[in-house]
C-alpha cells in the first residue's frame, strides 16, 4: 500500500483518482502532481514502482499544502475570522450557514432539527 503525506491510498485504483484521498489535492493538482513526478494517470497503484512513489511523495511535500498543516490552517482561519468579529465569523460561531444560503426553510444540516412532529395516536375502539 503505498503511503504518500501520511495517508495509505487505496491499492486497487488508479493512481489519478487515489491520489485524490489526500487532504488538500483535488482533480486538477491531482493531475498535476503525476505529469511533474512522469507517472502515467492510468496505472493502477499496486503497479507503481518503488521510484514513481517516491517522486510523487517529493512533490507533495515539496509543493503542497495537504493533510494536517492544511487543515491547522483552515481553523486558523475561522478562528481568526471569530476573534474579530465580522459576520462570517459570527456565522461560524452560531453554527448557521455562512456563504448567503437561506434559512428560514432547509440549512437543516446546518442548524440541526428544532424538534420533530410527533404523531397522536387514536385511541383504540372498544
Amino acid at each position: 500500500m503505498a503511503r504518500i503525506a501520511g495517508v495509505d491510498i487505496p491499492r486497487n485504483k488508479k493512481i489519478e483518482i487515489s491520489i485524490r484521498y489526500i487532504f488538500g489535492i483535488g482533480p486538477s493538482n491531482g493531475l498535476d502532481i503525476i505529469h511533474k513526478a512522469n507517472v502515467n494517470p492510468e496505472t493502477r497503484v499496486r503497479d507503481l514502482t518503488e521510484e514513481e512513489v517516491g517522486r510523487i511523495r517529493e512533490i507533495v511535500d515539496r509543493e503542497y499544502r495537504v493533510e494536517g498543516d492544511l487543515r491547522r490552517e483552515v481553523q486558523l482561519n475561522i478562528k481568526r475570522l471569530m476573534d474579530i468579529g465580522c459576520y462570517r465569523g459570527l456565522r461560524h460561531r452560531r453554527g448557521m450557514p455562512v456563504r448567503g444560503q437561506r434559512t428560514r426553510t432547509n440549512a437543516r444540516t446546518r442548524r440541526g432539527r428544532k424538534g420533530q412532529a410527533i404523531g397522536i395516536k387514536k385511541k383504540a375502539k372498544k
